[in-house]
């Protein structure tokens, strides 16, 4: 079993593995690792890249400047995003443990854990009812019309106006009237404004929406069926955890790409698409002044890479040791936000043929959220020939955006769960964690099946998951650079990767980061406005659980900190506060052979930490220049001959009793 263990080299490009290499035994035998590394940063693409790159951003930038906006954007990405992106991965690899098990590092701080924990748990529960809707719309896309075509159904009103051919059906839906206003949906005969057979069809066939988020009425059982489809999806995908995983996202993180340029290309002929790109970039640099442009900026980015949700250290934590995060980072992150603006030139050059249709300017076209893409771009799409093509090809792309981010926040749960018991019969069961965790996320989606599945749908969109990420984020820049140490963690990094992080990530890991996300939790605070669904306004009730659900996040934290502290040993409250802060005896590799320096077992016997940072610094040293002498020989001993087994390439064997370990 060849390893590159001992390398502290520069010479990293052959960790993790090509696609021709033959195939390696997992470093980590107990909790596996991933097949090769393309698997994880495909999957990791896929956990960044999700519904929000389409449905968000483009509107965002729209709403915000067009491409203006582009320039605070691609600011927050460098001095926020990539960062964080690279904290958390490097975080997760390094101690090669779950979102909850990597707070060894100093244990009052596990809160922060529990709390990315639970707003996974949130996220994944909202998320796959997406999806199945998504599902829902893929099936009945095959048809040759598209059911929201015309007006003539009978849950259409008196109000609806097609865009295809809309005169000849006029009668039909007059006929209809009497029996849509029985059915309760008087109230949008007051508008004005015409509604389309897309947005009929949404409201009324698919969701058959109530009037108050009180008011669940029936399970919706075809959109109930999709979401036992969209869970079971999930779970056979993750049956083998990584292993099995590792080899879908081949498909799922790379065929939405294959469908963008598909849709890009015939988006592009269309009369008018111009004018939608047009609406899209052009630049209102006076909108850079703005502070809500840059806020916008840095929550979507925040949002859309996915950080604090536990997910990017989980994926991580199933790495090599000494694998490159640090080119990877930077390849996800930059791939994540080019799809961002890829796919708002697919949005926008359909948007702009059907507002050039129908004769009104893009912005009355624009939409953003489930509105976007089950309202407005599903009726554009009825204006194509062979529209049920582009309609099954538009909900397939949805469907595995949505895949990529649901099985990381499955497997974040399920890997916590799993770390954090650790017997050898869990690890052996671990499907069987996996299971029980998808039938949990299915019967919890079941209410937002209901009539007023929507309305809870957007609550916990808007709540479970806003400002309590931005506050773990934080706790987690301040707890690993200052309560840690950031000393000990870029010597952490340099021990891992073979050369420390660059200058710019340690000043924006320090300073940069957590100023930046200081901002967006005052931003978002100042921003705040209660929740509102077209003309539906939440009442009071509903708001304070929303609040509820994104506050149960946040009180982990100093709930778990005081009941650690109180656990800890200790005469006085400082000496508790002191020994519940500093890192566990455990902490560090998770492997024996990758135990060098401070974390060698002569060390961590009188543990690690009680030694003073120079005597530890110059222990460090000492070990550094020993690897380098034993990986200059091992490279040697290499060019002599290539098949030299792991254990002599391994640069401890002298404390490393069994090197296969």
């Amino acid at each position: 079993m060849e390893r590159n263990s001992g390398t502290h080299s520069h010479n990293l490009p052959e960790n993790g593995a090509v696609p021709g290499e033959p195939v390696k035994k997992d470093e980590n035998s107990r909790r596996g690792n991933w097949g090769n590394q393309i698997e994880f940063v495909l999957t990791s693409v896929g956990y960044a890249v999700g519904l929000g790159n389409v449905w968000r951003f483009p509107y965002l930038c729209y709403r915000n400047g067009g491409g203006a906006f582009m320039l605070p954007y691609f600011i927050m990405l460098v001095f926020c995003g990539i960062p964080l992106f690279f904290l958390e991965l490097s975080f997760g690899q390094f101690a090669s443990l779950g979102c909850l098990g990597v707070w060894k590092i100093s244990p009052m701080f596990k809160g922060v854990g529990y709390g990315m924990m639970v707003v996974s748990t949130y996220i994944g529960i909202y998320y796959n009812v997406v999806i199945c809707i998504a599902f829902y719309y893929f099936f009945l896309s095959m048809t040759n019309l598209l059911p929201w075509t015309y007006c003539n159904n009978p849950w259409n009103t008196p109000d609806c106006s097609g865009v295809v051919g809309s005169g000849h059906q006029f009668n039909a839906s007059l006929a209809n009237a009497t029996s849509s206003l029985v059915a309760g949906v008087s109230e949008v005969v007051n508008r004005t404004k015409r509604t389309s057979p897309s947005e009929e069809y949404w409201k009324h066939y698919v969701l058959n929406i109530s009037d108050d988020i009180g008011n669940f009425g029936e399970v919706r059982l075809p959109i109930l069926g999709c979401l036992a489809v969209s869970w079971s999806v999930v779970f056979l995908c993750l049956i083998r955890g990584v292993k099995s995983s590792g080899k879908v996202v081949y498909f799922t993180a790379t065929f939405p790409y294959v469908v963008l340029t598909i849709l890009f290309i015939r988006g592009i002929t269309l009369d008018g698409a111009i004018n939608g790109i047009k609406y899209y970039l052009t630049p209102q640099w006076q909108k850079v002044l703005d502070a809500k442009v840059w806020g916008d900026a840095a929550s979507q980015i925040f949002y859309s890479l996915g950080c604090a949700w536990g997910g990017l250290i989980t994926m991580a934590s199933y790495n090599k040791f000494h694998n490159n995060c640090f080119r990877d980072s930077i390849i996800i992150s930059i791939t994540n936000c080019a799809t961002s603006v890829y796919a708002g030139f697919v949005i926008f050059s359909i948007l702009g043929f059907m507002a050039h249709h129908l004769n009104v300017p893009v912005s009355e076209v624009a939409d953003h959220g489930p509105g976007l893409a089950f309202v407005a771009y599903p009726e554009a799409l009825t204006l194509l020939p062979i529209s049920p093509l582009w309609s099954l090809l538009f909900f397939f792309m949805l469907i595995l955006l949505g895949l990529g981010t649901q099985f990381c926040l499955l497997e974040t749960l399920v890997t916590a769960i799993v770390d954090e018991i650790g017997t050898d019969w869990i690890i052996k069961n671990k499907t069987v964690v996996t299971l029980s965790v998808a039938i949990a996320g299915f019967l919890l989606g079941v209410p937002l099946t209901t009539q007023a599945g929507i309305y809870w749908l957007l609550l916990m969109d808007n709540y479970a998951a806003s400002f309590s990420l931005v506050i773990i984020s934080c706790i987690m820049c301040i707890c690993i650079m200052y309560i840690y140490g950031h000393r000990n963690y870029f010597k952490d990094v340099e021990m891992m990767l073979g050369f420390p992080p660059p200058l710019f990530f340690k000043v924006c890991w320090r300073f940069i980061s957590p100023v930046i996300i200081s901002f967006i939790l005052i931003f978002t605070v100042i921003q705040y406005k209660p929740i509102t669904y077209n003309d539906y306004v939440y009442p009071g009730w509903s708001l304070a659980i929303g609040f509820a659900m994104a506050l149960s996040s946040v009180v982990c934290i100093p709930i778990y900190a005081l009941y650690k502290i109180s656990k800890s040993p200790g005469a006085t409250f400082r000496e508790r506060l002191k020994a519940a802060c500093r890192a566990h005896p455990k902490w560090g590799p998770a492997l024996q052979e990758h135990r060098t320096g401070r974390y060698a077992p002569m060390a961590s016997e009188d543990t690690v930490e009680a030694r003073p940072l120079k005597e530890r610094d110059e222990l460090k040293e000492e070990q550094k220049e020993k690897e380098k002498e034993e990986g200059k020989e091992k490279e040697r001993k290499d060019e002599i001959s290539l098949t030299i087994q792991g254990s002599n390439g391994s640069t401890n064997t002298h404390n490393n009793p069994n090197p296969s370990a």
